[in-house]
């Protein structure tokens, strides 16, 4: 088994700020890339399911709207491009005692991850530009390969994730890392599957309720056509049906962190002793000691943690005070995104009621505003997510194996690095902004399909 590498020394001041910054510029990386990869995951499937829809039925609406959100498939891919080579770069730059130490282990995962994305940007090629040079069938079959590609290649990444919240396929002897095994360490780890179903669902909810938004605010403003209409109903149809499902998994994965790491869960609650049948509080500030200002419910964190009202929840004090996550920051983010969660599973059961009852679109004005606000708010519940993820994991950059002050850089210029990163993505973000007003302003063309085998496009619908 493994075992800790940890010195206990204190930091010196300038290793303290270099991890303060360079956690801050890791963060901001992730922030921008990780909404990216919600539409890697979900979006080529929601691509071929409308484009299947064309295939069965010949309407020309389906194919016509599959090939507009093809152009924004291909052009969030481009994006993420470039965020992912940033957050590949700064596993390296940032952390190189993680990378030198640990790179045996997690390295497979990263070799996966390059194939996946070489596959991926090979097979949209293809897909954009086959529209109108392949035959229907062939096209549709070109972007199976994109939505394998793109669940590989987040599934890997995943995995080097779940090892680092609790690693294992390796031995320590005399502080290097012996005896690793790969496969065991990626694929064997146990928080991998709640981890991966839990970041999957969650793309499809952001890719869904995202993809929706905009024809959302057009039915504000009365702008609602049969293509609309179609373009509203098929991602909200897929972020409603996996809404709700998350919240199931997430009671999933709360009863693995209760297991696993107690401390995070304590962070998450801000329970102080280690208690029998411990209470949850909604709201309020942790100070001092105790949660000043929530509202507290007896029974209930004992409950949802070990589904045993009277069972014994871990406290801060288990553990020393250098070894506790941020308290505040575990729960004002846990909080928002259980409610932001919770608030989308509720939206997503009205639509499919009212689909179902009454075989139609909800009239309700209220409704479409609660979409169009759906969008953002899920992206910011997927941050909340990964926040609470990765500050409940600390001190630790592998989970009671290594501190992370032990992998930051001692290279100075990080404050420069960070103003230029924070430049280049808002540059980016006004590139991206840009390119998908022009893409929604395109009028809307019936594009017909090619007469024969490998038949060539019009200069018009090239």
């Amino acid at each position: 088994m493994i075992g800790a590498l940890t010195t206990g020394l204190p930091l010196a001041a300038s290793q303290q700020a270099y991890l303060h910054e360079a956690s801050q510029m890791q963060a901001l990386s992730f922030a921008v890339h990780i909404p990216l990869v919600c539409f890697g995951i979900a979006l080529p499937a929601i691509v071929l399911f409308v484009e299947s829809r064309y295939l069965r039925t010949g309407d020309q609406l389906y194919r016509t709207l599959a090939r507009r959100w093809t152009r924004i498939m291909a052009a969030l891919f481009a994006v993420g491009v470039i965020t992912g080579t940033i957050l590949s770069f700064e596993m390296g730059i940032l952390w190189p005692g993680f990378m030198s130490r640990f790179g045996s282990v997690f390295g497979l995962g990263f070799a996966i991850e390059g194939f996946s994305f070489f596959l991926e940007a090979i097979f949209i090629g293809v897909y954009v530009y086959g529209w109108d040079r392949l035959s229907p069938r062939a096209h549709f079959l070109s972007g199976v390969p994109i939505a394998i590609a793109g669940v590989t290649g987040s599934l890997t990444v995943i995995s080097v994730n779940a090892w680092m919240q609790h690693p294992s396929g390796f031995h320590i002897v005399g502080g290097h890392v012996v005896g690793v095994h790969p496969l065991a360490a990626l694929f064997g780890n146990s928080f991998l599957w709640n981890e991966l179903i839990h970041m999957y669902l969650a793309g499809f909810i952001v890719a869904g309720f995202l993809l929706a938004t905009p024809y959302a605010l057009k039915r504000l403003r009365g702008e609602l056509s049969r293509y609309e209409r179609t373009a509203l109903a098929i991602p909200l149809s897929v972020g409603a049906v996996v809404a709700p499902v998350q919240v199931l998994v997430g009671d999933w994965v709360a009863r693995d962190v209760a297991a696993e790491q107690p401390t995070k869960l304590a962070a998450i609650e801000g329970l102080p002793h280690t208690t029998r049948g411990a209470s949850e509080h909604l709201l309020g500030w942790y100070t001092g000691g105790h949660v000043k200002f929530g509202i507290a419910i007896p029974k209930l964190l004992s409950l949802l943690a070990f589904h045993n009202p009277n069972a014994t929840v871990q406290g801060l004090d288990a553990v020393p005070p250098s070894q506790r996550p941020p308290v505040n920051i575990e729960r004002i983010t846990f909080q928002l995104m259980v409610a932001i969660g919770t608030g989308l599973a509720l939206l997503g059961v009205w639509f499919l009621w009212v689909r179902w009852r009454a075989k139609r679109l909800p009239a309700q004005r209220w409704f479409y505003a609660a979409v169009a606000a759906a969008g953002p708010l899920s992206v910011v519940a997927l941050i909340c997510g990964w926040i609470v993820t990765e500050a409940g994991r600390q001190p630790w950059v592998v989970y009671h194996v290594m501190r992370t002050r032990e992998a930051v850089t001692n290279a100075a210029g990080i404050p420069v690095g960070y103003g230029v990163l924070a430049a280049t993505y808002l540059l980016v973000a006004a590139a991206v902004a840009w390119v998908l007003r022009r893409l929604a302003a395109r009028p809307l063309v019936e594009h017909s399909p090619p007469k024969a085998e490998g038949a060539g496009a019009s200069p018009k619908e090239a």
